[in-house]
């Protein structure tokens, strides 16, 4: 049987911060990101940042997409504060946003069994292009505005519709939350180098030490009970 990439299954949207960071750590795996050189050009402030992928109006709804399935308002940074849109932007430019390295041959069967695997003939670039459109398209009908003109318990209304599927997405685009969700978990905890991540804030909020060479020293029994006192390092040395 031809392989295909695998998505985890979902779980419910909520707006729970701890829950959120629970089942990022526990499901995201890096696996999508593209490869790029060992260090990282700074990244602007959002405000600045001029988006390699996304339209004017994709990234606003980008932007207002991932603030809600991670709230700047929680205990620790939402996800305009680590710049995930910024992460989500490059990978659609790059090799991820078009499959490159995924198996896209037809047979495609989009109607089957999510456990299946990825059955869709678009790439994630395609995906979330015609997905944004059709889910704003939705929200004007349904709401009366666009996503990001809505107030914020409208707009996560729209995305548990979204999720489960009440939306009427064609089939070719039923990953579109899947994708949405997954990607901001990535660019919320991946390294700074991706351009999520900024100022590995999540990582210091998680207590994540990020790519420290050597933890030999705290590899005893007796330090079992010794909560880690150093902060996060990112892969081109950056400290937090």
């Amino acid at each position: 049987m031809l392989e295909r990439t695998l998505y985890m299954s979902i779980p419910t949207f909520k707006l729970s911060r701890r829950g959120f960071m629970a089942a990022g750590m526990a499901g995201t795996a890096l696996v999508t990101l593209a490869q790029h050189p060992f260090g990282h050009a700074a990244v602007p402030d959002l405000a600045d940042y001029v988006p390699v992928f996304f339209s004017a109006n994709e990234w606003t709804f980008i932007n207002a997409a991932t603030s809600r399935l991670i709230p700047s308002d929680g205990e620790g940074p939402g996800a305009l504060e680590a710049r995930v849109p910024v992460f989500i932007d490059l990978q659609l430019a790059g090799d991820f946003g078009a499959a490159a390295d995924w198996y896209m041959n037809a047979p495609h069967n989009p109607s089957a069994n999510p456990l299946m695997g990825f059955q869709s003939p678009l790439p994630p670039a395609d995906i979330y292009r015609q997905g944004i459109l059709y889910f704003d398209d939705w929200c004007k009908e349904t709401h009366g505005s666009a996503f990001e003109s809505l107030d914020a318990a409208t707009q996560d209304l729209a995305l548990v519709a979204l999720e489960k599927g009440d939306v009427g997405l064609p089939d070719n685009l039923r990953d579109f939350f899947a994708l949405l969700l997954q990607n901001t978990k990535e660019g919320y905890f991946s390294d700074p180098r991706y351009g999520g991540n900024h100022g590995m804030a999540a990582w210091v909020y998680i207590g994540f030490p990020g790519a420290r060479a050597s933890f030999l020293e705290w590899n005893d029994p007796a330090m079992d009970n010794v909560i880690y006192p150093l902060g996060p390092v990112s892969i081109s040395g950056e400290r937090a």
